[in-house]
C-alpha cells in the first residue's frame, strides 16, 4: 500500500468520524519508551494525550528498560505481539529490520511525508536501506570537545578542530597543575574510554570494520591516532581517568579541554547541585558557561573532513502494528508534537528535524529555548551564543559510528565491547610498546572477534 492509499483510507476515516458525531475512537496504539524516568514518561503521556484529542486514537505509553529491550522485542516478535511504535537506540535499526521486526515502508513513507530534507542527514545515513529507512530519527546528540574558549582567545589559538590545533593548544596552555591541557579517558574498562577512543579514531577516518567484516587498521593513520592520543594523555594528570575527573577538573578551571556528551550543558552553567562548577565561589554561576566553546566535528590528518560521533534515537513501526494509526502518532510526535518530543531532556535531546519546509528553522529554534536543568532551568539558547548552538545541532550532520555505513554495527559493538583497542592505547600512551607493535596487536586481538 503506498503512502498515499494510506493518506487517503486514513482521511477518510477520519471524514466518518466526524461525521458520525465526533473524534471519538475506540482504536488504542501501544507505544513502547525506554525513557521510563517518571518527568520522562508523564511528557511522553501528555503528548499521547494531545494526539488522542487530535485524532481519536489513544495511544497506551509503555516503559522498558533498555537493557531488556532487544529480548522483549525478540520474544514478542516470535508471539506476534509487538507493540505499534517503539523508540530504540540506533543499534537495533538495521537488524530488526533484517529480522522482520520493521515495518521499513512505514518508516520511510512517513518520513518522506515530512520532508527527507528537513532531516538531518547523519542520522537518516545511520538507518539507510536499500529502499529507503529502517526506523524514522527522532533525536541525537553529538560528543563534543569542551574548551575554554576564552583561554584560546588570550593565546591566539584556533578551535580544536583538528589534530593539529588541539596539539598547538597543549603546547600553549599546558601548565599543571593551575592547568592541564587535557583529561583524556584512560582506564580501560571504562566505557567513556571506548567511546572517546571511537571519536578519535573516527575522526582520522580510522575503522575496525569494512563491508565485509573485520578490517585491518591502517598502519600508517592509525599511528596518527596513535600519536595524538599520547599527546593529550600526557597532557593529561597521572592515573585512572574518566568521565568523573575531566568533569571535575574542567569544572575547576583546571583543564583547558576535555571530551564530554552534551549533558554537561546544564552543569557548566550551574542547573544541577550535584555537579557545580568550583570556578568560583558561587555554585550556581554561569561563568564558565560563559567561558566555554564546543567542537562536535573534528579531524585528523589523514581524513580532513572529520567526524562526529553520534548517538542517536528513532521511532521503529513494527509489522505488528496498526499501520496506518502509528504512522500518525509518528508524523505527530515528529510534527505538532515534536518540541514536546523533545522536551523530555533537551540537553541531550538534540532535533534530527531541524523544521518545516515552510519554516526550516522551526524545531532547531524552538528547541533552543526549552529549559535544560535540574535544580534551575535555563533555555540552552540563553545560556550560549547562536553559533555554539548551531554547532551542537550541526554535528548531527555528519554524525557517524563504526560499522554503520559499512552494514557492521553488531561486529563493531563486540569490538568496542571487547576493550581490546582500550587496552592496547593504554599499553601504547604509559609507553610499554611502540606504535608498530600496538598496531600489530589490535590486528591480531581484532581479527578473533567474529
Amino acid at each position: 500500500m503506498t503512502f498515499q492509499t494510506r493518506t487517503k483510507l486514513f482521511a477518510s476515516a477520519a471524514l466518518a468520524l466526524l461525521l458520525s458525531g465526533g473524534m471519538v475512537s475506540a482504536d488504542t496504539i501501544r507505544f513502547w519508551t525506554t525513557e521510563e524516568q517518571p518527568d520522562r514518561l508523564a511528557k511522553q503521556q501528555e503528548m499521547a494525550a494531545q494526539f488522542e484529542a487530535a485524532t481519536g486514537t489513544a495511544v497506551e505509553v509503555i516503559p522498558v528498560t533498555e537493557s531488556d529491550l532487544g529480548t522483549r522485542a525478540t520474544a514478542a516478535f516470535a508471539a506476534g505481539d509487538l507493540p505499534d511504535v517503539i523508540y530504540h537506540p540506533l543499534q537495533y535499526a538495521l537488524p530488526w529490520a533484517e529480522a522482520g521486526i520493521l515495518d521499513t515502508e512505514a518508516a520511510t513513507e512517513v518520513v518522506e511525508a515530512l520532508g527527507e530534507d528537513t532531516f538531518a542527514p547523519g542520522p537518516l545515513a545511520m538507518a539507510a536501506i536499500e529502499d529507503g529507512v529502517a526506523s524514522v530519527p527522532v533525536d541525537g546528540w553529538t560528543q563534543m570537545i569542551v574548551y575554554r574558549a576564552d583561554k584560546f582567545e588570550e593565546a591566539g589559538l584556533e578551535p580544536p578542530t583538528s589534530y593539529a590545533n588541539v596539539v598547538a593548544a597543549l603546547e600553549a596552555l599546558h601548565n599543571p597543575p593551575e592547568m592541564y591541557g587535557f583529561v583524556a579517558a584512560t582506564k580501560v574498562d571504562e566505557n567513556f574510554m571506548s567511546q572517546v577512543l571511537e571519536h578519535v579514531f573516527l575522526a582520522n577516518g580510522v575503522s575496525p570494520v569494512d563491508e565485509n567484516g573485520t578490517a585491518e587498521l591502517d598502519v600508517a593513520a592509525t599511528t596518527e591516532v596513535l600519536e595524538f592520543y599520547k599527546a593529550i594523555a600526557d597532557a593529561s594528570p597521572p592515573g585512572e581517568l574518566f568521565w568523573q575527573q575531566s568533569r571535575e577538573l574542567y569544572f575547576a578551571g583546571q583543564a583547558a579541554m576535555i571530551i564530554w556528551s552534551p549533558f554537561i550543558l546544564d552543569e557548566l552553567a550551574g542547573l544541577r547541585d550535584s555537579a557545580p562548577p568550583t570556578i568560583n565561589d558561587d555554585p550556581t554561576s554561569p561563568e564558565l558557561a560563559s567561558k566555554t566553546g564546543i567542537v562536535t566535528n573534528f579531524s585528523g590528518p589523514s581524513n580532513p573532513d572529520g567526524a562526529a560521533w553520534g548517538d542517536v534515537r528513532y521511532f521503529g513501526i513494527t509489522n505488528d502494528a496498526d499501520t496506518d494509526l502509528a504512522m500518525e502518532f509518528v508524523k505527530f510526535s515528529m510534527d505538532d508534537g515534536y518540541t514536546q518530543t523533545l522536551s523530555i531532556a533537551p540537553e541531550g535531546k538534540f532535533p534530527v528535524r531541524r523544521g518545516t519546509a515552510d519554516e526550516p528553522a522551526k524545531f532547531s529554534d524552538a528547541w533552543a529555548m526549552l529549559p535544560v536543568g535540574v535544580d534551575r532551568k535555563a533555555p540552552l539558547g540563553e545560556l550560549y551564543d547562536q553559533a555554539m548552538i548551531d554547532e551542537i545541532v550541526g554535528g548531527l550532520d555528519v554524525a557517524q559510528r563504526w560499522g554503520v555505513a559499512e552494514g557492521q554495527l553488531g561486529l563493531a559493538s563486540k569490538i568496542i565491547n571487547s576493550q581490546v583497542i582500550n587496552r592496547v592505547v593504554r599499553q601504547y600512551i604509559d609507553g610499554e610498546i611502540d606504535a608498530a607493535a600496538a598496531v600489530a596487536a589490535m590486528n591480531e586481538r581484532l581479527a578473533a572477534i567474529e
